[in-house]
């Protein structure tokens, strides 16, 4: 295969999306955590089909034209560190490739390369034994022996990315002691591999194909979800496009976007009208999605749950369709877990909050939508989550006109710190300081429990224990949710605590909210706030300060 062509190139996407999409619960499981929010399967997943979707809606057969929408599809699309990094590879790619029609040997290998450089660049602190590692060795590998060897073939070069990348893999633990522990390879690494392994089938003559729809998107479903599986919600919507609608639409984009928070889907466009009905928990959602596209025509939202949760969905609804806000000086986006997180964030004058944390990271399309909304000379982003940080970056980089600034909040606690301490009567470089000192002065804490047996930092967990966890420290790990709690608070308060933020997520009730709440009281001088965050996943979220 001397040269790649766009139709093949598109094969190729289409393979390697497959081959990602029917791995990607494997490549979940690849955790070095053990706790349940494995995600970089999913992550990959929704990241690479966002942009090789885009590329296969592409109507040119131009690989560079292709690439262009691969790169700015993987960009809006990318969800977690893992999607970042993916993204960043082949926007390396298509930068080397933008004005080929089609590709030569050489000209792939010098791409792979570019690739590599181009996402080690766009990490602050790069990691080695990550996906970083595996595609640099392998592509620097690729490029030495296309050159070296006078390679002509492009299935040989993709053959040898495939066999470095691997092996590459095989060494991650060699350079993460924590892997090697576990017991694991790195799992964006895993996911890379995957994907070229899925681009050589295509160009020996076998296109992937997803070895189970239903399970596939079942899988990545519930990890949108959270582990929701009713859809209370019956939202049809008529839209008509705007300009740039029309000129930019995508009928089977927008029904995959719809795809990650609902089913019983149908998305049908007759010119410039698109109709829309979706069973989804998100009706708020679904509503911002389509105001992006136009103005509505017609907007129904009918309840199938309990009245009382219809109430709350719709109010966030009509919210999504309102006109935009004054412009003021500044605005806070935020992200939380949870419907009492947000509220707790709303509380305290974030303008917008995203859903979405460990369990399901929002995407750089999310942020980016999220910039668009708010009308502020200076924009506050608080990701509150590590593997959210990079996503907030990019989307950052997307809106250059705005002067958005990223606060590197890894944890809620962080999170609802910086909010207290925003004042929006003082200059910028105050509130950025005051923010930022908030952030370092608040400890963290999560309540979580073990989905498989491991030995981490030399501890032995087992699965269905409840772990205490503050940073990456396991305090605890015991079959009992309340002494886990308890000995987590434990090892976080000292004689300089003086406010604990308590948070009892829906796996926790109040009561035990309010026994915890009594240890601290009776073991330390410090004054305790219960809320009720209702966070999946984690009984508990403890910020102490």
């Amino acid at each position: 295969m001397d040269q790649i062509n766009g139709q093949l190139l598109k094969q190729m996407l289409e393979s390697g999306m497959n081959n990602l999409g029917n791995h990607s619960g494997e490549i979940d499981a690849l955790n070095v955590f053990p706790v349940p929010d494995g995600d970089t399967g999913t992550n990959m997943f929704l990241t690479f089909s966002n942009g090789a979707k885009a590329a296969l809606d592409c109507k040119e057969d131009h690989v560079g034209k292709i690439l262009k929408a691969l790169s700015r599809g993987l960009l809006m699309g990318a969800r977690g560190n893992s999607g970042v990094i993916t993204s960043q590879i082949f926007r390396g790619i298509f930068q080397a490739l933008e004005d080929n029609e089609t590709v030569d040997a050489l000209q792939l290998a010098h791409a792979l390369v570019n690739g590599s450089r181009v996402a080690y660049r766009a990490v602050m602190r790069p990691v080695e034994g990550t996906i970083l590692t595996v595609v640099r060795e392998a592509a620097d590998y690729t490029y030495a022996y296309t050159v070296t060897e006078e390679i002509k073939d492009c299935t040989e070069v993709i053959q040898k990315m495939v066999e470095e990348a691997n092996e590459s893999l095989k060494r991650t633990p060699e350079l993460l002691p924590v892997l090697a522990e576990v017991g694991v390879v790195d799992s964006g690494g895993k996911g890379l591999c995957v994907i070229f392994e899925g681009f050589l089938s295509a160009l020996k003559g076998t296109v992937v194909q997803k070895a189970d729809q239903e399970a596939v998107e079942d899988h990545a479903q519930t990890k949108v979800e959270g582990g929701e599986d009713e859809y209370g919600f019956c939202t049809e919507f008529v839209i008509q496009l705007n300009e740039i609608g029309m000129k930019n639409f995508s009928e089977e984009g927008f029904r995959d976007e719809l795809a990650s928070i609902g089913n019983s889907l149908v998305c049908v466009q007759d010119e410039d009208l698109v109709k829309v009905h979706v069973h989804t928990l998100k009706p708020y959602v679904a509503l911002k999605m389509g105001r992006r596209q136009g103005r509505f025509v017609k907007i129904k939202v009918e309840n199938m749950q309990q009245q009382h949760d219809h109430i709350v969905e719709l109010e966030d609804a009509k919210a999504a369709v309102e006109e935009p806000v004054e412009h003021k000086k500044y605005a806070i986006i935020t992200v939380a877990p949870g419907k009492g997180i947000d509220e707790m964030f709303k509380e305290y004058r974030a303008d917008i909050v995203i859903g979405g944390g460990q369990t399901m990271n929002p995407s750089t399309e999310d942020f980016v939508s999220a910039i668009e909304k708010v009308n502020a000379d200076h924009i506050f982003i608080l990701p509150n989550n590590s593997n959210i940080i990079l996503a907030a970056n990019q989307a950052k980089d997307v809106c250059e006109d705005a002067d958005i600034h990223v606060l590197e909040t890894k944890t809620v606690p962080q999170g609802l710190s910086a909010c207290v301490m925003f004042n929006p009567d003082a200059d910028l470089e105050s509130n950025l300081n005051e923010m930022n000192e908030a952030i370092a002065h608040v400890k963290s804490g999560e309540v979580t429990y073990a989905i498989k047996d491991t030995t981490y930092e030399g501890q032995e967990i087992k699965k269905g224990e409840y772990m205490g966890i503050s940073g990456k420290k396991i305090a605890a790990s015991v079959p009992d949710c309340m002494e886990a709690s308890k000995t987590l608070v434990s090892s976080m308060l000292d004689e300089d605590s003086e406010l604990v933020t308590l948070i009892y997520g829906v796996d926790a009730t109040e009561e035990q909210a309010q026994e915890l709440a009594d240890y601290i009281e009776e073991n330390s001088d410090a004054e305790v706030e219960i809320h009720n965050g209702q966070q999946p996943v984690y009984p508990f979220i403890i910020g102490v300060e």
